[in-house]
C-alpha cells in the first residue's frame, strides 16, 4: 500500500511538472501566442510591401514601354512643355490681410 502511495505522488508530481512546462516553459502556450501575433503582423507587412512592389513594377514597365509616362513625369516634375505650347502660370491673389491699408489722412476727409 505504501508503494502505491509513493507511485501516486510521483505521478502527480510528474503531471504537475509537465503541465508547468506546457503552459510556462520553452515553447509553451504563451510563447506560441506571441509568435502567432508576430506572424500575423509580418503577414500584414508583407502584403503591404507586395502591393507597393507591384505599383513600382507597373511604373517601371510603363516608363520602359511608353512615352506618355515619361512625358507626364517631365511635365509634372521638371515643368517641361512641348514646342508650340504656351505656358500659363496661375498666381493666386494675395490674401486680404497683406493688402495695403489706406492713409489716415484720406480717412479724415482732409485733402492734400
Amino acid at each position: 500500500m505504501r508503494v502505491l502511495r509513493v507511485v501516486l505522488v510521483l505521478l502527480i508530481a510528474l503531471l504537475a511538472w509537465l503541465q508547468y512546462r506546457l503552459w510556462f516553459g520553452h515553447g509553451g502556450a504563451g510563447e506560441v501566442q506571441a509568435l502567432s501575433t508576430q506572424v500575423e503582423k509580418q503577414a500584414r507587412d508583407n502584403a503591404g510591401l507586395r502591393q507597393r512592389n507591384a505599383e513600382v513594377a507597373a511604373e517601371v514597365e510603363d516608363l520602359k514601354s511608353g512615352e506618355a509616362a515619361v512625358e507626364e513625369r517631365a511635365r509634372s516634375e521638371l515643368g517641361m512643355i512641348k514646342p508650340g505650347e504656351t505656358f500659363y502660370r496661375v498666381v493666386e491673389p494675395a490674401s486680404t490681410s497683406t493688402a495695403p491699408q489706406p492713409d489716415a489722412a484720406s480717412d479724415s476727409g482732409e485733402s492734400p
